[in-house]
């Protein structure tokens, strides 16, 4: 393989010109930088990250720490941050682990204490461990993916507004018993952004004067896990409500299931509404809050970017737009429907 001299050599530069010239480090002229890049290309070279390092002080490398990998949120987001950190030749390191498990607490307290990395995204990080704060700590540039954030850089949804617009929309159809659908089980573990999507339901409700029928319904946030509560919420006639909130799409779609086993037609008799616009939502013509977690991984690289570039940068919010997709899962509220709505995925 061709190295640093060879390319040198070929572009007539020294040493020292060509590896500026290919870092980006230092002021190289641009008809010498692109002189030396031509005779790279012709001479098959590749920089190592470790020759890079030296010149830059940089690890060319972005830890990603996530809580799953198998949930669709998740791995959109991380194909995103993969996309874009290929286009600036950074490598990435994926850090993943289940909340509240032994291999999340060696992640935080060996693996990323080592600094093997410029920068970290965190995705879906909650804040009842405080391990946000302990990756600032570390004293690298953090970008947060998801609704929580202690002061760092971040890029979301306004999981809030989702909801809220979610269930004013069924309001705007007519109807007056909705539920919200899905959440932890046991109530005690609920995530930030499912929180926030809670709260955006309760205040729609107690603007439009319905606060006395606001209900909760917990659920797993999956597909199986709205399909199991959804079930039973609708086998009752006389406590089956008019509509549900739901926490995700995938719940959405669980409810939806459910009420084709019960007999019960959608949007006929029971209006289904979601947020994520989840690779799902066509396939059952749900209406949806859209959110583009692809693009928001994207947004996370060039957050962090930016700090790396400048230090002292003021820290950044990036809300990205969730706008309504109405399909056909929801229609106006007749005396004997029932009506169900979902919304978007849990991110933690």
């Amino acid at each position: 393989m061709a190295g640093i001299a060879d390319v040198a050599r070929a572009a007539g530069v020294s040493k020292s010109t060509a590896s500026r010239a290919l870092t980006g480090a230092g002021y190289v002229s641009a008809a010498t930088r692109a002189r030396v890049r031509d005779a790279a290309a012709a001479l098959g070279y590749v920089p190592t990250t470790s020759a890079v390092s030296l010149v830059t002080g940089r690890t060319q490398t972005v830890g990603v720490v996530m809580p799953s990998l198998d949930r669709w949120f998740f791995a959109q987001v991380l194909e995103g941050i993969q996309d874009a950190l290929r286009e600036r030749r950074y490598d990435l390191a994926l850090y993943g682990a289940p909340p509240e498990s032994a291999a999340r607490r060696e992640m935080f307290e060996h693996f990323l204490a080592r600094k093997r990395f410029d920068g970290i995204i965190a995705v879906g990080i909650e804040p009842s461990a405080r391990e946000l704060e302990r990756l600032v700590a570390f004293g690298k540039p953090v970008v947060a993916v998801g609704g929580y954030d202690v002061g760092t850089n971040a890029v979301s949804i306004d999981d809030e507004a989702a909801a809220r617009i979610a269930t004013e929309h069924l309001i705007g159809l007519g109807h007056r018993e909705i539920v919200f659908l899905g959440g932890d089980p046991d109530g005690r573990r609920t995530s930030f952004a499912d929180g926030r999507r809670l709260h955006g339901y309760r205040r729609a409700m107690r603007d439009a004067g319905l606060e006395a029928s606001s209900r909760h319904v917990h659920s797993e946030v999956a597909l199986p896990g709205g399909y199991s509560a959804a079930v039973e919420l609708l086998g009752d006639r006389r406590t089956r409500p008019t509509a549900i909130v739901g926490v995700c799409d995938e719940v959405a779609v669980g409810a939806i299931i459910a009420a084709r086993r019960l007999g019960i037609r959608v949007p006929e008799r029971l209006s289904v509404v979601g947020i994520d616009d989840h690779a799902y939502a066509e396939m059952f013509s749900l209406t949806t809050l859209q959110q583009r977690p692809h693009q928001q991984g994207r947004a996370a690289v060039q957050l962090l970017m930016w700090q790396l570039d400048d230090p002292e940068a003021p820290m950044n919010r990036l809300y990205e737009s969730s706008p309504l997709v109405v399909r056909n899962s929801t229609a106006a509220v007749d005396d004997d429907a029932s009506a169900i709505i979902g919304v978007g995925p849990r991110r933690t």
